[in-house]
């Protein structure tokens, strides 16, 4: 079965131009486009894609409060990567709070492209690790807080959990973790559901925020 993606932005040309490069793909099949963030929860239900690249600015509904709308309301939701335009944009943060899984430039390679809708379906690595670090560290010190850092006292991470978010953080795939730690990638999965399930976390994005925010890890 092809990996489908549904593609919202409220510039056609974009649309085209996302549809021309994930379909040029054999294994890649654009289910559906939507022109704002309005429209995507009863698309998502319809159609079920795998992947929704999203636009984080629209005149109607943002992609703040689309991803928001999809995971609160849809069972079983898409991977969300949402597609911007400034790397360094507080939106894009919020996004990534809300719960996406990842953001993508608007003039990333075709190649780039590609490489983000399959990292973020596969879901066993951090999307661009170098630029989440960025916007934490632009964004993430100003909603850190007491609550934070008390949420991941409560987590109780043991040794070997924390040296996997950390690993996390910096990007590193289950089967690079697995080699870093000389250790079986079974187990790195097992580490990182039991990461995933005490941070209260939807995937490694909302972990590695966390982990961020609540000064675990240091984005400087």
């Amino acid at each position: 079965m092809p990996l489908t993606v549904l593609l919202v932005d409220d510039e056609p040309l974009v649309r085209a131009g996302l549809r021309a490069v994930l379909e040029a793909q054999p294994d890649i099949e654009v289910a559906g486009e939507a022109a704002d963030g309005a429209a995507v929860v009863p698309l998502v239900r319809r159609l079920r894609p795998d992947v929704v690249a999203m636009d984080v600015r629209m005149p109607l509904m943002d992609g703040i409060e689309a991803t928001r709308a999809v995971l609160r309301t849809v069972p079983d939701p898409p991977k969300i990567v949402v597609v911007t335009t400034f790397e360094n944009d507080e939106y894009v943060y919020g996004a990534l709070r809300a719960g996406a899984d990842g953001f993508l430039l608007k003039r990333a390679r075709p190649a780039e492209i590609v490489h983000a809708v399959r990292l973020v379906a596969a879901g066993d690595s951090l999307l661009f690790p170098a630029a989440v670090r960025r916007l934490a560290a632009s964004f993430g010190a100003d909603r850190g807080d007491t609550a934070a850092r008390a949420a991941m006292r409560r987590a109780a991470l043991t040794e070997r959990e924390a040296e996997v978010l950390r690993l996390m953080a910096r990007g590193l795939s289950n089967a690079e973790i697995a080699a870093r730690l000389v250790v079986g990638i079974e187990t790195v999965k097992t580490h990182v559901s039991s990461v995933l399930a005490k941070l209260g976390a939807r995937d490694r994005t909302q972990a590695v925020i966390a982990a961020y925010e609540s000064g675990f890890v240091s984005p400087g």
